[in-house]
Formats: structure tokens, sequence, C-alpha cells
């Protein structure tokens, strides 16, 4: 579109605004100064809001533009002054809109990249004059008009319509709120980003209006990319505690992700990827993707984003007088590992040296080049890469007691707690937590375990009457199980390793074999592209698998070292499972030989396909739907100790290689994080911290995580 017809129509906008050109000057100069020079390739406007009138305070909008803004700057390339920020007080409706118009409508050209980010309050709106008619919208701060009649809310198809008559097609929409509240309320450790839709109040006619305008204008000129919250009506965008802030589940998801990924990656992998990360941390709210383009799961973030650089774990933000010293943003972490990244752990820069990390307060740490020697000092914008995580040893499940509870249910609940301080920690639900323990809403009420989004963990509701002491005791067996799972997601690396390995899972079928996931560690081989893949089915972000199908995986080795493996997972966050290598004897015709757990060692360049078994490849689903997560560990050196932690299960009767039931996860979990020490080169250089913590070296290990829905 012809740029005189484009500022024709920003003319007609700013009538109906009730604007003139010169009001519209002076209000945008009041608020903002950073605007983007005529030339500016990367423009974005970034949203958050915390403190609305006359309703419950948000906390994690904010670090939502922060986070956004970190990863603009220092990954994607965008100048700060062509990052125009509105928070709090300044991000009322008209100055929303007027920022839409002046900072992108007037500036975006052709081939530009431009990103549009919400983090706030959202609700469902009835149309001024069609009182039938409701639909989504955004809460600016000044939500209420002073008649109390009309609210002066923000459209979404409006905002998608301002966006869609920019004369780019490398526009992306990040709306990191929700439409629907909740009906009910059980036990949850989120905050929830969406209100109930006003009872009489309508949409501002003003508003209205402006919607009819656009509407009318037939303006759509690209096909704008929106990645939402939440897909589905009855999933709320929920906001989490994290060690020392609270931030959106889905913009921590979203942003950490793409720190580390390549310009291979495609949107369909960052689906997945994102959707993963939410269901680790708590939450079943699943990413939402709405854009005209034709087959949108298959383009790649690079055509949005303009990325070029490889993937990191963070970059240096200010360095000290003698170029020795840095600080740190380490928006790349995964978010199950950044909490407990420890001091001592090591980061590399481009020019090769190290960073040895000195202390971390949420995600910004202090750190100092390895060799004093070094002859380069530190440069801010210096991208680092994970090179040894420290873990430390003596980490628990933390669980939070749901407030609901009486005073005597609390004493009662953390008096039953003080026994399992070696395995468990309670906090409350604004310290943030892993779990909730709370009683569901029914009546009478039971004890139960709660994920953070406020959904009872499969099995844990207690009978009618029972102690809060008994109740806490019943679960033992799950926190055990819960925190195997916290420790082995730790070894998730799949963005940092340098174990150069792919794996797919694949359905094995002689009618309609496929390929249902493929991860390959990203900065394995310098200079080659990565061909990670997630297939699902419309209208899923997760890969989904029909009940009841065989599968397999399918391991290259592209190192030239040897590897061994082992594969554990979380079935509808419930039962644990894991792969077991069971091996006959050659002399099993003997009655005292029993079979063993073997080591399966895949060469340099070889190919191994598991589970192994005679009769049938592979290991059959089951006949009913579930959520299953596997976190496949490979490592450069023998998995000892793990196997010695398996070998006191029993040698089954069907599949020889069978990926079944786990009792002693924890056992196991912490035997694995052992073996991957062992593994690590760099635990003798790293003083003092062998004894107390687990020193993991990316060249000799990779976690993949594979998360997929069974239906």
């Amino acid at each position: 579109m012809k740029r005189r017809a484009f500022l024709e129509r920003i003319g007609s906008i700013l009538a109906i605004l009730g604007l003139t050109e010169a009001e519209w000057l002076t209000l945008g100069n009041r608020y903002y100064q950073a605007l983007a020079a005529p030339n500016a390739r990367k423009l974005a406007l970034l949203i958050g809001i915390n403190q609305y009138p006359q309703i419950p305070a948000l906390a994690g909008c904010l670090t939502d533009v922060e986070l956004q803004k970190e990863l603009l700057i220092y990954r994607f390339g965008f100048a700060a002054s062509d990052i125009l920020t509105l928070t709090e007080e300044q991000a009322s409706q008209e100055f929303i809109e007027a920022a839409i118009l002046d900072h992108l409508v007037k500036q975006a050209k052709a081939e530009d990249v431009v990103v549009f980010h919400f983090s706030g309050y959202g609700s469902r709106v009835k149309l001024g004059t069609f009182p039938e008619t409701v639909q989504n919208a955004l809460i600016p701060v000044d939500k209420n008009l002073p008649n109390g009649t009309f609210v002066n809310y923000l459209l979404e198809e409006t905002l998608l319509l301002l966006l869609r008559s920019l004369p780019t097609d490398r526009v992306t929409a990040v709306l990191d709120t929700s439409y629907y509240a909740k009906s009910t309320s059980q036990p949850s450790g989120l905050r929830f980003r969406a209100r109930p839709e006003p009872s009489t109040a309508k949409l501002a006619i003003k508003e209205l209006e402006l919607l009819q305008h656009l509407q009318t204008q037939n303006s759509a000129v690209n096909k704008a990319m929106v990645l939402k919250a939440t897909s589905q009506p009855d999933q709320p965008a929920g906001e989490l505690v994290f060690s020392g802030f609270t931030a959106g589940l889905f913009t921590y998801a979203l942003t950490q992700y793409l720190w580390e990924v390549t310009p291979a990656t495609t949107i369909q992998i960052l689906l997945s990827h994102v959707n993963s990360s939410t269901y680790k941390l708590g939450s079943e709210q699943q990413l939402g993707l709405l854009t005209e383009q034709k087959n949108p799961q298959n383009v790649l973030i690079t055509n949005n984003f303009l990325l070029e650089n490889t993937g990191a774990e963070g970059v240096v933000k200010a360095t000290d007088e003698d170029g020795k010293t840095a600080q740190l943003w380490l928006g790349g972490l995964p978010a199950q590992v950044w909490q407990y990244y420890g001091v001592n752990s090591r980061l590399t820069l481009p020019t090769g040296e190290q960073l040895i990390l000195k202390s971390r307060n949420g995600l910004t740490a202090k750190a100092q080049i390895s060799s004093q020697e070094a002859t380069k000092s530190l440069e801010v914008g210096q991208l680092v890469q994970e090179a040894v995580r420290v873990l430390p040893r003596n980490i628990n499940l933390t669980v939070a007691l749901d407030a609901g509870l009486e005073r005597i249910e609390r004493v009662d609940a953390t008096s039953a707690f003080a026994s399992l301080t070696r395995m468990v920690n309670i906090s409350s639900t604004e310290q943030g937590a892993d779990y909730v323990f709370g009683k569901l809403q029914n009546i009478p009420s039971r004890y139960g375990l709660f994920s953070l989004g406020g959904d009872l963990i499969a099995n844990t509701a207690g009978e009618v009457g029972e102690a809060v002491k008994i109740a806490v005791q019943r679960l033992t067996p799950k926190f055990s199980t819960l925190l195997a799972a916290k420790l082995w997601r730790l070894t998730e690396n799949e963005g940092s390793s340098r174990l150069a390995v792919k794996v797919s899972l694949e359905i094995i079928s002689k009618i309609s074999p496929r390929v249902v996931m493929q991860r390959q560690t990203w900065r394995s081989r310098s200079g080659e592209t990565t061909t990670n893949k997630a297939f699902t089915t419309p209208g899923t972000a997760i890969p989904t698998v029909p009940v009841g199908s065989r599968m397999q995986y399918r391991v290259e080795n592209l190192s030239d070292r040897s590897i061994y493996f082992m594969l554990v997972g979380l079935n509808n966050t419930r039962s644990a499972t894991a792969f077991y290598p069971w091996k006959i004897s050659p002399a099993a015709d003997v009655p005292d030989t029993q079979p063993y757990l073997q080591e399966i060692v895949i060469p340099p360049g070889q190919t191994l396909k598991f589970p192994q078994n005679e009769t049938n490849p592979g290991w059959l689903l089951p006949t009913r739907a579930l959520f299953c997560e596997h976190q496949l560990i490979l490592s450069t050196s023998p998995l000892t100790e793990t196997l010695t932690a398996l070998g006191t299960a029993k040698y089954p009767t069907a599949d020889q290689q069978p990926i079944s039931s786990l009792v002693n996860g924890l056992e196991v979990a912490q035997a694995l994080l052992q073996d991957l020490h062992h593994a690590s080169r760099m635990k003798t250089e790293v003083n003092g911290t062998a004894t107390d913590s687990y020193v993991l070296d990316v060249n000799n290990w990779a976690g993949l995580n594979f998360s997929f829905q069974v239906v």
C-alpha cells in the first residue's frame, strides 16, 4: 500500500478519536520521547499494567515488558530508541491507540519488523449498540468511563485491524492476557489475567465507531501473526511467582525459548516448546496462534524477526572499569533451571573466554573472566552461552498451603510436613511453589494436591473426613515422585548442549508410520542447521498420538564419541516411568542366572532404535488418553549408578526392554545427576563446589524433553 493512502487512513482514524494532528503530536510527546528514526528497521510497542483502579493488582506485567525488551535489544537487534513502552498509568486506552498509530502505523515500512506486546487483564464486553454481541477485549488502565454505563476497553479485533494495516508482513503480536475468568476457585498458585464480563456496561461508543471505521476500510495488507497466552476459553492466562520476581507464564516461556532458538526454527517448534514449558511450570494453558497465513506452523521464526546470530543463554549488560567483571542477564535459561543456577557455573563469550558466576539475583548475575591474563575486555551486548551448570544437591519440592485452609488446618499441615524436611519445603503461594496442598471445592471437602494452575493431581484426593496429618502421610510417595521429576528436568539443555545428537519419536506402523517429534542439540555442529520438528493435529500445539499406538525412539549419535542414554518420565503428573534395558544372559537356561540391566552404547556416527524387543519393536501406548512427558538423558560416560538404582525392579514377563513403571524415582533421579557429574571434565576445576553441588559440562551431556498427548 502506498504511503500517501496510508497517511490518509491515519487521518480518518484520528478524526474518529477526536484528535487533530497537532493535538496528537503534543499528546504523544507528553508520554514518550524515544520515537524511531525514519529509516528504522525494527519497531516495538510494549505495554504492561499491574495496578488497575478498584480491582486486584497483577504483579508480573512490568516484568513481562522487561523480559521482552531485553530479548528484542540483545537477541533480535532492536535499537532501544525504537522500543516504546507504556506501563501503568501511561497505558490508557487513548494512549495505547495513539502509540499504535504514531509509533507503528506512521513509521513502519515494507520489510520492517514490528512487535506488539500486551500484558494485563482481558475480558469480554458487549458492543454498545449490539448488546447481544460480545467480543474479546484488552483492559487499559482507564477501564471505566465516568458515567459507569460504558467501559473503555480496547477490542482485540480493533487491535488486529490496526496491526494488519501495517505495510509489512513481519508483524507479530504477543498477548499475555485472557478473556474468560475462572468460574470455579480451586486451590491455585497462580494469579490469573482475566476479569468477569461487565454485567451491564457496554463498549464506549467511540470505540465502536473506530471498529466500524476500520472494518469498512478493508485495510488488511499483511497477515500478522498473533501469539496468545491461551488457545481455549477455559484456560485463563496465569502469572507465576519465580524466585525473586513474578512474570507471565507465557511471556517467560516464550522469551526464554527465543533466546536459544536458531534461525531454522519453525513456529510449530516454538509452540511445542512453549507449551511444554508452561506445563512443567504447573499450568495447562496452551499457547494460541492466530493468523491468516497458510500453514503458519511451517513458517520460520526468522521470517518475523530477521534472526541471524546463534542462540544464547544471556548477555553482558554492564562491565566494571577493569573490564574483567560483568553484570549478566540470563533470560535464556529454562525456568526450572535458573532458579537453582549456582555460583561457579560457567558461560562462554564469543571470544572463547569463560565467565565464572559469582552471584545471582533472579535473572541478573555477576560474573568474572576465568583467566586474569585475558587480553580482551568485556563488552556490553556480548552474548554468553552456557558451558558448565552447577546445581545444589539439596533441592526439595516446594509445596504451598492454600490460603483457603483454616488456621488449625494450616497448623496441622505445617506440623505434618515437618517430618518431610529432606523432601518438601513449605511456602505461601506469594513466595512461589511447585504445587499447592488444599481442599477440593465440592462439599463435603477433601484434601488433595493441586498444580499451580489449580488442577487436581490425579489420584491425590483423599476420603471425606480425612485428617490433615493422614493426608500428608498418604501423599508422601507422590511428593517423592514429583521431586524426582523436578530433579531430572534440571538436565534439560537442548539449546546449550554441545553433545551432537538427534532424536526422533516415531509411530511404528506398516500402514502409516510417521515421526511425531524430533529434537537435535543446536550447538552441536558449528554452521549446520538443525531440523527439529513437532507434528500436531489442527487446533493443538502439543504433539498428539493416537491411543494404542506402538512407538519407538531413534537416536542418532552425530558426535565423535560414544554415548550412553537413559529415559525417565511422567504420565499425567502422576506415575513415574523409565526405560529398562534388560539383558538376558547367554546362560539363561541355568536356574541361578538372572537377567540384568545392561549399559547401551551408541558408537560415533551410529543410529540406534529403542526399545528393542525381539518379538515387537518399540513399546505400546495405553488405550486411554493421557499426557506423557519423557526426559531423554544422553552422556559421554556410562550411567552406572542409574542402572544400579533401576536394578531393584523385577524383570518383566513381556517386553525385554520396556518403558514401564518406576517405583524408586527419586533414587534414580539422584543417580542420574551423579552420573552426569562424574562425566564432567570441569568438576576438578570448580573448587569448593564438587562436594555440595552437581557440576555438569555441556560438552558431555544432553537432556531432551519429549512431551506429547495420547488421544
